[in-house]
């Protein structure tokens, strides 16, 4: 079964197949570094449906949100490290700053993020069926963990 893919038009005509007997659940992210913090997450949007699909920035629009300095890891190495997730059952990659195009085309069941995003924060919650915003774990930050490594170099 293929996990990865490059735009929302295969990956909509995999969803169709299934999307009558399935609760679909969609994140998305970075994931620059894959860190317990990503994986918490991943694995409890995964317990709130059937299929987990997560959109991943692609390496441009990486860039535009966090910077010249990243992604850490191009986009083919984050995809195949988040595929490889037994929560995460198909990557798809977009290159825009927010993931709102493809959740209009996906139109999940669920719509997952972080806890740190409050009421009306959440792009695309008014196209899920439901928002859920998942607790972070403390301490796990891709940023914290750059600057955790960078500190430690300087020692």
């Amino acid at each position: 079964m293929q996990k990865i893919f490059n735009s929302a038009d295969k990956l909509l005509e995999e969803i169709e197949k299934i999307r009558k007997n399935k609760k679909i659940v969609f994140t998305n992210g970075c994931f620059d570094i894959l860190h317990p913090g990503h994986v918490y997450i991943l694995q409890e949007a995964a317990a709130l449906g059937d299929v987990l699909i997560v959109g991943l920035n692609d390496d441009a629009s990486v860039r535009k949100i966090k910077g010249d300095s990243r992604p850490l890891l191009g986009q083919d190495a984050r995809a195949a490290v988040v595929s490889a997730l037994e929560a995460v059952d198909y990557v798809v990659f977009f290159s825009e700053e927010t993931p709102l195009e493809l959740i209009s085309r996906i139109r999940p069941d669920v719509l997952v993020k972080g806890g740190e995003y409050g009421a009306g924060q959440v792009v695309g919650e008014g196209i899920a069926g439901e928002t859920v915003r998942i607790k972070m774990k403390p301490g796990y930050s891709t940023t914290g963990i750059i600057d955790k490594i960078i500190k430690s170099r300087r020692k």
